[in-house]
């Protein structure tokens, strides 16, 4: 894996809660952030991707009938 160096600026609470979950984790300060910026960048692209397949759902007229809008509803009233 090819590994690239990122220097960024934090509160002093965030490194704090760094340094406390590194130690209990056995973990480096930079495996933690790497991962945590991971993780948040798949949610982001997931989060994108359905989005714009919603739009394009959109554009094509592609909508819930009033029928199919009120049966979910019922389902859910219950």
């Amino acid at each position: 894996m090819d590994t690239a160096t990122l220097t960024l600026r934090v509160s002093v609470e965030v490194r704090n809660q760094l340094d406390k979950l590194a130690e209990a984790t056995h973990r480096t300060k930079s495996y933690l952030a790497s991962e945590a910026i991971r993780q948040y960048l798949d949610l982001e692209a997931w989060q994108v991707g359905e989005i714009q397949q919603a739009i394009k759902e959109a554009d094509a007229g592609d909508f819930a009938s009033d029928d199919e809008v009120n049966a979910i509803l019922r389902k859910h009233a219950s």
